[in-house]
């Protein structure tokens, strides 16, 4: 038998990216499902597809020209990159960053100036207006964010209209918009704001404007919302109600707005829809998230909605709920999935992005009454073979001062191979990133991965993730590097105490706020015997300093405001601690990193290098925050694989380009 770690598996890292997609943001518009899909095998291109709802036998098309790149980098991360109105698609391409209108299978045109990027589009009812979020450069400043719009008229020319003037600033003032949408009738437009130092989980607004054929009819007022309180997804009924999410009862949980032009105080106090322990919203890392729909009726006319469709989370596990506006009751919606997002619903049409624990993601469709999800596009080609499938298992286990955390935790499994009798296995402790993020059970191929070499992985849902409730969520204020820290340390050691894992062999690994949780675990606490950090954090003052302007104050949040706090900074920052660490660390870094800057990951290497500590650097021309180039995605994976098996005793190949520097003698 080969020692744990070097269990010969069916998953190469080649299968990974061989017809892997990232896929999101499904729509549908006028009988076609749209959605957006991420191509690793085409250096991250993304591009719209498309399949008429009652084909069946689904054969997906390219619904925006060939070498489009659909993308935005507003807030950096994106999101909203494309809406799709009476067979019309607007899209931001990457290439020029501009907006761009085609009909499928036609040439494309811009219809925004260049100079500005844009992202979150939104036309109007009459088709009239495109509504957009706009980021301005400034020289010395940070750019500014407002909402735009752009009027539209028909067309003989390509994409079948053309812009009408330039964009109109019809919102400024606050530091972000987002979710801007339209009443259906077209007289009201509504969107959320929030402003520094707060992030749009922990405090936004929800604003209104009269809207008229000439465009803004009246001031914007705001409607709700307020420093204590995060809003999500706001949406109008066909009657001309307005609803949003609000976590103002401790859980992200659907109220409604009272209808009408203009409502006054207090006609327009939201009233809570319901009171459920679990949770609608998502934190708004990108633009364009749906989590749930009105149920409508299949005649556009008919009687108000009276129901939602909703994707709610408990205890880390989607599912999806109908709930009745009125009442407030619920029911459950028996599916395999236990991911769902990107919920949408149009006349008895239902479609999502979702993945089971048999499934990796896909996008789904089906109609309402029939309850039986069809795939129409699968996230990963790949087949692992039912025996070699590990299950996660969500666990609730004891943290510090009295804490609970939790976790996603996969025993090693393989249809061919088991652990050397009194062999336990080496685990994998996974931060995600955020840190508000929060990882799901639904079938990951890259934590198979690890699982069918021989590896156990705990995916921890650490104090600060999101799917808990705000209190949960509230645990990282001014402790981010603390809690996350002491619960992936505690989860470590829980596994180890249980048995279930080789207490000298854990390691940790994470990206992002993750890849932070990462170095400090391995600096500030004796748990981890290595580890490996993706586009991670090592000097707080300087991320606060560096980083993009959607984050650059949300360090006041999680660790404290500046100057004030500067020593807190410092005592948390693993750079200024180095001689505390003692393991082996691997570093992947994108060199056009904009949110966590290449400067992070060097500083760190160095501080390694001076003390003769075993380490390795990866560097990426090309990529930012994230892989998105099918070659780096498998480096990344294979390095950190060989990177483990020189620390912990096994064979595995040397990818190329990874060179471990090893420990220097005293």
């Amino acid at each position: 038998h080969k020692p744990c770690g070097a269990w010969s598996s069916p998953i190469d890292s080649a299968d990974l990216v061989r017809g892997a997609l990232r896929l999101s943001a499904p729509s549908i518009s006028s009988g076609r499902l749209y959605w957006l899909e991420g191509r690793p095998s085409e250096g991250g291109r993304q591009t719209v597809m498309s399949v008429a709802l009652a084909a069946g036998g689904w054969s997906p098309e390219e619904a925006t020209p060939p070498d489009a790149n659909v993308r935005t980098r507003v807030h950096e991360y994106g999101g909203g990159e494309y809406t799709v109105s009476a067979g019309r698609i607007f899209y931001v391409d990457d290439r020029d960053g501009r907006v761009h209108v085609v009909r499928p299978g036609g040439a494309s045109r811009p219809i925004s100036p260049a100079g500005s990027r844009f992202a979150d589009l939104q036309v109007s009812p009459a088709g009239d207006w495109l509504v957009a979020v706009e980021e301005c450069a400034r020289e010395g400043r940070e750019p500014e964010n407002r909402l735009v719009a752009i009027g539209l008229r028909g067309s003989e020319g390509a994409g079948g209209c053309e812009p009408v003037g330039p964009p109109r600033v019809i919102a400024a003032g606050h530091d972000f918009y987002a979710s801007a949408v339209f009443a259906p009738g077209g007289d009201r437009l509504a969107w959320l704001a929030w402003d520094h130092p707060h992030m749009p989980w922990n405090a936004t607004v929800l604003e209104q404007m009269a809207w008229g054929p000439e465009g803004p009819a009246g001031p914007a007022r705001r409607l709700g919302g307020g420093t204590q309180e995060s809003l999500f997804q706001p949406r109008f009924a066909r009657d001309g109600g307005l609803f949003v999410v609000s976590d103002r009862s401790g859980w992200w949980n659907l109220v409604s707005i009272a209808g009408g032009a203009d409502p006054a105080p207090p006609a327009n106090e939201p009233r809570a829809v319901h009171a459920d322990g679990w949770e609608i919203g998502r934190p708004q890392w990108v633009f364009g998230l749906s989590t749930w729909d009105f149920v409508d009726a299949p005649e556009a006319t008919g009687p108000p909605e009276r129901e939602v469709l909703a994707s709610v989370t408990e205890s880390g596990i989607d599912r999806l709920m109908r709930i009745d506006l009125g009442t407030g009751r619920s029911r459950s919606i028996p599916t395999p999935f236990c991911a769902i997002g990107g919920v949408v619903v149009e006349q008895g049409w239902v479609a999502c992005v979702a993945g089971s624990a048999e499934h990796a993601s896909g996008v789904y469709l089906w109609r309402l009454e029939d309850a039986t999800p069809e795939i129409v596009r699968e996230g990963s080609t790949m087949r692992i073979p039912d025996d070699a499938i590990s299950r996660g298992e969500p666990r609730a286990l004891s943290s510090a001062a009295g804490r609970t955390t939790h976790a996603i935790v996969y025993a090693p499994r393989s249809g061919r191979q088991a652990p050397r009798t009194g062999e336990r296995p080496p685990l994998l402790v996974k931060s995600h990133g955020g840190p508000t993020s929060a990882t799901t059970a639904a079938l990951d191929p890259r934590i198979q991965y690890w699982t069918s070499r021989g590896f156990a992985v705990a995916d921890v849902n650490y104090g600060g993730s999101s799917g808990y409730g705000r209190a949960y969520r509230d645990l990282l204020e001014h402790r981010w590097g603390v809690v996350d820290v002491e619960d992936c340390a505690a989860v470590a050691r829980r596994l180890a105490a249980e048995g279930l894992v080789d207490g000298n062999r854990l390691a940790i690994s994470g990206g992002s706020a993750g890849g932070f949780t990462t170095l400090c675990a391995l600096t500030f606490e004796t748990a981890f015997a290595a580890g490996a950090s993706h586009y991670g954090i090592g000097d707080l003052e300087a991320l606060a300093r560096d980083t993009h302007k959607f984050e650059s104050r949300y360090t006041d949040w999680l660790v404290g405001p500046l100057p004030e706090c500067l020593d807190r900074y410092r005592d948390r920052s693993p750079i200024h601690h180095t001689e505390q660490l003692a393991c082996p660390v691997i570093f992947f870094q994108g060199l056009e990193d904009r949110v966590v800057p290449p400067n992070q990951a060097e500083a760190m290497v160095a501080a390694l290098a001076h003390r003769g500590l075993a380490h390795a650097y990866v560097p990426f021309e090309g990529e930012q925050h994230g892989f998105r180039r099918a070659e780096n995605i498998r480096t990344a994976l294979e390095g950190e694989l060989y990177f483990y098996s020189r620390v912990f005793g096994f064979d595995a190949p040397q990818p190329s380009g990874v060179d471990v520097i090893p420990a220097r003698s005293a």
